[in-house]
């Protein structure tokens, strides 16, 4: 999908995930120091927004000016200060070495796009930065509920690994997650990696 899509999107609903934090989000960075977070494919700020109320300084950036004012809107309303940029994670510049965390939830795009992004979220960080990434995985397709069902936008766990080799793998695994109506839970890829 593309900017307009998601504009289409997230005007359709007042928020489309809701305002809490993705559940993987709060366990996986317990334990950090909050320092400077880079939300890379923001959507309407829900994981951004979190991240700044436990005290980091967030930037964070999608291409959906519909969710990125969504997200300004929350943010002015809860009395929290994210820097949001609207812009294609795909092209933005990252300053390097300059976050300690950078997360990637949900980001769905072509494989060399992906590459590419993956890329950038990597020179993002300074040594010793963890990089979060989850999303959808392959076998949500046939064992899962709901997400893209273009096998090749889904994540899988050796390919995200083997796009991160300056980065140390804490964790890359698949985790499940209840799913709201079905009776089936979603299986989603987890990768956690932090630079050396």
């Amino acid at each position: 999908m593309d900017a307009t899509e998601w504009d289409a999107r997230y005007a359709e609903t007042e928020l489309a995930w809701g305002v809490e934090p993705n559940r993987f989000l709060a366990p996986e960075v317990d334990g950090l120091e909050p320092g400077r977070a880079l939300d890379l494919a923001a959507g309407e700020g829900r994981n951004a927004l979190w991240l700044a109320e436990q005290g980091w300084t967030v930037t964070a950036v999608d291409f959906s000016s519909v969710g990125i004012d969504k997200a300004r809107r929350i943010a002015a309303e809860r009395k929290v200060d994210v820097t949001w940029i609207v812009h294609d994670v795909v092209t933005f510049e990252v300053e390097p070495g300059a976050f300690d965390l950078v997360i990637v939830f949900y980001l769905h795009i072509a494989p060399i796009d992906m590459k590419a992004v993956l890329a950038h979220a990597t020179e993002a960080l300074n040594q010793g930065g963890t990089l979060l990434i989850v999303g959808h995985d392959r076998a949500n397709l046939a064992s899962g509920v709901g997400g893209p069902q273009d096998p090749a936008i889904l994540h899988d766990t050796e390919e995200i690994t083997a796009e991160l080799g300056a980065l140390v793998i804490e964790k890359a695994q698949r985790v499940t997650r209840p799913v709201e109506g079905s009776e089936r839970d979603a299986i989603d890829t987890l990768v956690k990696a932090v630079k050396p």
